[in-house]
């Protein structure tokens, strides 16, 4: 290839959840590849997540027993996702590929060394629903000790669960106020993150756990990975890509490609010009994810043709921004803060209008349309003293002193009555006495009429499981009575580029541009516009990224895909 100052089989740009995977199905095969990272570190969101891959009829699930199916996964995806004319990123036979091959791709990673299991319990997000799991699809690295990376531990990107526990086992701290089981657990994690210190470990968990491991199996298998490196342009010949325009000594440096190029470079959650575009009413400011996600590759994809789609729909995540956090990557978790007991969210009015469990993308969806009938950007978390005796703010991970300081800064709301909270949150006091009241009495009656929380499996998970005799609902009566501020944050975006069933990148008109795949958050998920279950994104992130490396090889029997790297 004439023109390029090196030239390798394939380029991945970006090194988030799938690049790796593409990498060591590369080099399974004795195929050079090179991963290009624009910033300092390696792993992208998918490192500062959870880390969760949801995946149906998983090896792990036979293991255990969990009874699932491609017909079961079929049937919930059909009822979740649905076929629509305005989400071709989730047509019925890119989900077919999805469900068949995503197993294939789990088998592929353990046989690289990639130690994953899955989490015991983790109902999908819409369990209700036919084919639905309430024991879960997810799959999780086990903890990982990043001095195993040598002199690449500083360039993994950090994660928010640094600790030698197990994400699942992390979330049961929650319940240390109500139940030995947490209590027990913040002893164990406690204990074992102080021995861990003492011998000079450096545990990981979650999203840093699973890109720490692929990190290690791909410095292993001699994926040769570039930091620093930002991809300025693909280099297109004859209307295929041919490869990319990076920047190497600070000078531009093009690598051809002789097999493809995957983009895994994100999404666009930190460019605004592209969220006022596509997402008006939602800010950069409130997002979750990696500062890489700025969307350069979907627009240069864009300047040589490719269709997108999908571009309104983000990962929804609500969030807080308290004083001091304005710049923090990471803020207090507000997940589970109103699916709790004793606690709802209303309206800038003092209106409730959703249920506060299940999925976090729905969450904020239903923030932001309920914003256009009547304000609600930012919502209020409503709960009283129950909720802060039991539970503390975000977790438990709020202290004392800093509830304090939001409160004399103003940030976080209070009153004596129900009416002094109305005031302090500009809500009419009547209104707002009326909404408690009436949840209070679904609450004594053990049924939430209005929306239902608390009747999926799901729902309860957020909840409490030692509350009776509801997980979810319990009354917000006894003062002080308090409410924080929820913004419909996010943890990606969620359209990208259109991609056909082997990650190839289309134009407009269905054709394909050649030697152009993508994965990731860069393409219209196969999701559409609902997130079915945790790890929604990561999953299919890695399973296109598998699959675009075996169709650019030409492996559609992965047999060679076994043997180890040469």
């Amino acid at each position: 290839m004439a023109g390029f100052d090196e030239t390798v089989d394939f380029v991945v740009v970006g090194s988030g959840g799938g690049s790796m995977c593409a990498a060591l199905l590369m080099r399974s095969l004795g195929r050079s590849v090179v991963i290009l990272e624009k910033t300092a570190f390696i792993g992208g969101t998918t490192a500062r997540s959870g880390g969760v891959m949801w995946i149906p009829n998983n090896p792990f699930m036979a293991r255990d027993g969990v009874d699932d199916s491609y017909e079961k996964a079929t049937a919930y995806l059909d009822s979740v996702v649905g076929d629509h004319d305005d989400t071709p990123g989730a047509t019925r036979e890119r989900r077919h590929v999805y469900l068949t091959q995503a197993p294939r791709m789990i088998d592929f990673l353990i046989k690289q060394g990639i130690k994953l299991t899955r989490v015991p319990y983790w109902p999908d997000y819409y369990d209700d629903r036919p084919g639905g799991s309430v024991e879960g699809r997810t799959v999780v690295a086990d903890v990982f000790d990043t001095n195993a990376l040598g002199i690449w531990r500083d360039k993994l990107q950090p994660g928010f669960l640094n600790m030698p526990a197990m994400l699942d086992d992390a979330l049961k701290i929650r319940t240390l106020k109500q139940s030995w089981v947490g209590r027990k657990m913040m002893l164990k994690i406690a204990l074992s993150t102080l021995f861990a210190k003492l011998r000079g470990q450096h545990w990981v968990s979650a999203g840093a756990a699973l890109q720490g491991r692929m990190l290690q199996a791909s410095l292993k298998a001699k994926v040769d990975i570039r930091t620093d490196a930002p991809v300025t342009q693909l280099v297109v010949e004859d209307g295929a890509v041919t490869g990319v325009v990076t920047v190497r000594d600070g000078k531009p440096w093009r690598i051809g490609a002789r097999l493809g190029v995957l983009v895994n470079a994100g999404g666009f959650s930190h460019n605004q010009r592209m969220r006022d575009q596509y997402q008006p009413g939602t800010q950069a400011a409130w997002s979750q994810v990696a500062s890489g996600d700025t969307g350069e590759m979907i627009e240069e994809m864009m300047r040589h043709g490719a269709a997108v789609a999908q571009m309104e729909e983000m990962v929804g995540y609500q969030t807080m921004i308290p004083p001091g956090t304005e710049d923090d990557m990471v803020t207090p978790a507000m997940q589970t803060v109103t699916a709790a007991p004793h606690a709802i969210l209303v309206d800038r009015s003092g209106v409730r209008y959703m249920n506060e469990g299940g999925s976090y993308m729905a969450y904020c969806k239903g923030m932001l349309e309920r914003d256009k009938i009547v304000p609600s950007v930012p919502s209020w978390a409503v709960f009283d003293s129950q909720y802060v005796a039991r539970y503390g703010l975000a977790n438990g991970m709020v202290s004392g002193w800093k509830t304090k300081q939001w409160l004399a800064a103003g940030y976080m709301k209070s009153g004596d009555s129900l009416e002094a909270l109305a005031a302090a949150i500009e809500a009419d006091p009547a209104t707002l006495r009326a909404t408690i009241e009436r949840f209070n009495g679904f609450v004594a009656s053990g049924r939430d009429e209005d929306f239902h929380r608390g009747e999926r499996a799901y729902d309860n998970w957020l909840g409490d499981p030692y509350n009776r005799p509801s997980h979810t609902l319990g009354s917000i009566e006894k003062g002080p009575f308090y409410a924080l501020p929820v913004l419909p944050g996010d943890v990606g975006t969620y359209g990208g580029v259109v991609t056909d069933p082997d990650a190839r990148v289309l134009r407009e008109d269905g054709s394909v541009i050649p030697g152009l795949y993508a994965t990731g958050i860069s393409t219209a998920s196969v999701m559409g516009r609902a997130y079915p279950g945790a790890g929604s994104s990561v999953g299919p992130s890695f399973l296109w990224g598998f699959v675009a490396a075996k169709h650019a090889a030409g492996a559609d029997n992965l047999a060679g895909a076994d043997t180890a790297a040469s």
